[in-house]
């Protein structure tokens, strides 16, 4: 039977990426689940401690003993054993000593083999739950191609299969990761970022999502050679899913144009992330480590004619031409956020008519101080 349990640990592992160490730990806990289920019923939980299970890993010997008290009156026979039968183990007993006694796991009950079997079975799933968190937590904060086998008719959820062969596993991707009006359909490929694993009682839990800025910069890291050889960098990004982003590269040679490397031959690259994101508008700007030359690219389309640094300095004032000041905003103020979000700077815009007003105002006011 030793031999036979030794090869079918063998072949766990070598099926499944089960460890052959840890399953020996498993079935010493099952052994030890089993002889407690015998005295289950006429013993203290506390008092089920005492059984020990040791396997030797090359032969798969097992040897296992309880360790007993030895008392006068028996009250819980898993822990204590009364002096005469202790006798039969160790003959110079006395009270209050305590005797190894050595079982015989093969005259364990129905019972106690059945709850051995639950916990075999239980160490396999958790360890093969073990081995997909793993796989998978090193790789959060990439994008995984998953297929959608489900969508929850009454809350909207997709349910997606992520993975292959025994690292298959299965993702929910919640209405709040969603990017609003984006149509998906069972049977569908589909891209999601991975923003973390969870390890629950369950198995692993993938959060992953549709509408996170990571998306976008994975995507651009997939089509831009530049990006991926580190020729061209990500140095910012602010999304509104299903609408619109900005994207501000650099690059560290003078001789590569890192927007020109992001829109590609004739726009080929960001039109390929654009279909993957079902026409989301994508404004690629070019990054610089002055502020004001980086709020004045932030809010392209529009031209700025003067950026005025605050004092706090994380705010700005900016000047457009009058007939731009409603494209510097944008619909609703989308085009101002965004920059606001990509620079890290809070922007007050104002047409240019507004700012020669109120500039003639104050020479007036300090004129009349003087």
């Amino acid at each position: 039977m030793n031999v036979e349990l030794m090869q079918a640990l063998a072949d766990l592992e070598k099926e499944k990426g089960v460890k052959k160490d840890y399953m020996l730990e498993r079935i010493a806990q099952a052994l030890a689940a089993a002889y407690k289920a015998i005295y289950k019923k006429d013993a203290q939980s506390a008092a089920l401690e005492n059984v020990f299970v040791q396997i030797n890993p090359e032969t798969g010997a097992i040897a296992m003993h309880a360790v007993k008290t030895v008392t006068e009156e028996v009250e819980n026979p898993a822990a204590e054993i009364s002096l005469e039968e202790a006798a039969q183990y160790s003959p110079l007993a006395r009270l209050g000593d305590e005797v190894r006694i050595e079982i015989d796991a093969s005259k364990f009950g129905r019972i106690a083999t059945q709850t051995a079997k639950q916990v075999i079975i239980q160490g396999i799933r958790e360890a093969e739950r073990g081995m997909i968190a793993d796989e998978f937590a090193s790789k959060e904060h990439e994008i995984l191609n998953g297929l959608v086998t489900r969508i929850d008719p009454r809350y909207g959820s997709v349910i997606l299969e992520l993975g292959s062969g025994r690292d298959k596993t299965e993702a929910v991707l919640p209405v709040s990761e969603q990017v609003k009006n984006e149509q998906i359909r069972e049977g569908q490929r589909l891209k999601v970022y991975l923003v973390e694993v969870r390890r629950g009682v369950k198995g692993p839990q993938m959060v992953i999502s549709r509408t996170h800025p990571g998306l976008v910069k994975r995507l651009f890291e997939l089509e831009v050679p530049e990006i991926y050889d580190g020729s061209v960098m990500i140095n910012s990004i602010a999304r509104e899913a299903g609408s619109r982003t900005k994207i501000a590269v650099s690059s560290a040679d003078e001789n590569v144009d890192p927007i020109g490397a992001c829109v590609g031959p004739r726009g080929a690259r960001v039109a390929g992330i654009v279909d993957e994101l079902q026409g989301e508008k994508i404004d690629i700007i070019k990054y610089s480590e002055d502020p004001v030359q980086f709020v004045a690219e932030a809010l392209s389309p529009a031209d700025v004619l003067l950026v005025t640094p605050g004092a706090d300095g994380k705010s700005c004032s900016v000047v457009v031409p009058d007939d731009q000041l409603s494209l510097a905003i944008g619909k609703e103020g989308q085009n101002a956020r965004l920059a606001a979000k990509l620079t890290g700077w809070k922007i007050d815009i104002k047409p240019q008519s507004q700012a020669l007003e109120q500039a003639l105002a104050n020479a007036a006011q300090q004129a009349e101080e003087q």
